[in-house]
């Protein structure tokens, strides 16, 4: 499994959020940057499944399915935590106002972000992934 980290201090800190992702599986984590199309080149010649690890907003959404889905199909998936509606519950309203306006109008064609993108709308808010790093002690 191909895990994309969409940032880049969660990919510093990878090993924190470890705890997120299958225990019996060989993982291989990736950087989205720097950005380029190398990255999804390499995807698409590779049979791996893939799995993106955005942020939980409106924009990471899109990435997604603009840089990975609409080149990998069913092969590429969005990492969606089951602790999930908790969270955006409690995230920031101020970036899903700043956001809606340029994704208003934009609904996920994988049918697997519906209800992630509905939490979103309902709570008015969004979540940052840097949320699920746990400090180590």
């Amino acid at each position: 499994l191909v895990i994309g980290v969409e940032n880049m201090e969660n990919f510093r800190r990878i090993r924190e959020q470890r705890y997120l992702f299958p225990k019996n599986q060989p993982l291989l984590f990736i950087s989205r940057y720097p950005q380029s199309t190398d990255l999804r080149q390499w995807l698409t010649r590779i049979p791996n499944t893939y799995l993106h690890y955005g942020d939980f907003d409106l924009a990471g959404l899109q990435i997604y399915e603009h840089e990975f889905y609409k080149h990998l199909g069913e092969r590429a998936s969005f990492f969606i935590p089951n602790d999930i509606e908790e969270r955006i519950s409690q995230g920031s309203a101020e970036r899903y106002n700043d956001q809606y306006t340029r994704y208003k109008n934009y609904t996920p064609s994988d049918v697997r972000l519906l209800p992630l993108y509905e939490l979103i709308h309902i709570h008015h808010r969004c979540y940052d992934q840097e949320g699920y790093i746990q400090t180590q002690k």
